[in-house]
């Protein structure tokens, strides 16, 4: 199968290849990721991630396709501007713009298709900008602040698994163009006035999340293979849509969950 724009997040690639964002929904939920992959559910289409699709349409040089796409959503029927939503990412995009260093880091091949093997499977990849000497992703996001998730303190790279991210885009742009890039973060913030930082991933950190990836991929192979049953997580927004009740629940297991 060979990828392109067209088909790239179809369901036929998912089947046939490995991505990040997979990986990272069967690691929170093997019957979610599965879900996903047979076309059951499909995530919410939240105003953040239309946000940030306007972001990356702006660096990426596809708004005009995206305004094709979702116009009515983006686009101020009467006056044939961006809605008041899309005027703070208006300003965070002229924000990053101002600043040379950042630009710098926004020039180069934007999201190449590239696919290659990793770990005994296939994987696709779609880097936001690929340079001669770097990787570089595009995030919009709201702060860079640390986040408190599964019982600790985290910073957002290993909160939202980024670090996954950039081993993968590491190991296959590796192959395709036979040089070992370091990988970048280029962030904008949703603040107001919105900041920018440019964040490099050391290698050391990309190296222990490809360890998770080593550990989790042949089990969540297996699923998605339909070798063995998915595992259900139980609380994911999926679980919560497809859960049966199978039996009461005692007061004493709620004090288990304080």
């Amino acid at each position: 199968m060979e990828l392109n724009e067209s088909n790239y997040y179809s369901g036929d690639a998912n089947k046939k290849y490995w991505s990040v964002s997979q990986f990272k929904t069967f690691h929170q939920c093997q019957a979610k990721g599965i879900a996903e992959m047979n076309g059951l559910y499909a995530r919410p289409e939240t105003e953040s991630l239309l946000l940030g699709t306007y972001i990356d349409a702006h660096f990426s040089g596809t708004m005009d396709e995206l305004i094709e796409r979702r116009g009515p959503d983006i686009v101020n029927k009467r006056t044939g501007e961006p809605k008041a939503k899309f005027v703070a990412c208006e300003e965070a995009i002229r924000r990053a713009e101002q600043d040379p260093l950042f630009m710098e880091y926004m020039q180069g091949d934007k999201q190449l298709i590239l696919t290659g093997e990793l770990f005994g499977e296939e994987w696709k990849v779609k880097p936001d900008v690929l340079h001669k000497d770097r990787i570089v992703d595009l995030k919009y996001m709201r702060d860079t602040s640390s986040l408190f998730m599964d019982g600790e303190r985290k910073t957002f790279i290993d909160a939202w698994g980024y670090d996954l991210q950039g081993f993968v885009y590491q190991a296959i742009i590796e192959q395709n163009v036979g040089k070992h890039l370091p990988f970048y973060l280029a962030v904008i913030t949703k603040e107001t006035p919105a900041d920018i930082e440019l964040i490099h991933i050391p290698d050391w950190k990309l190296r222990s999340a490809g360890e998770i990836i080593k550990h989790y991929l042949p089990e969540y192979s297996k699923v998605k293979n339909g070798e063995v049953e998915p595992v259900r997580c139980g609380h994911c927004d999926w679980c919560r849509e497809t859960k049966t009740i199978e039996r009461v629940t005692e007061y004493e297991e709620l004090l288990e969950r304080i």
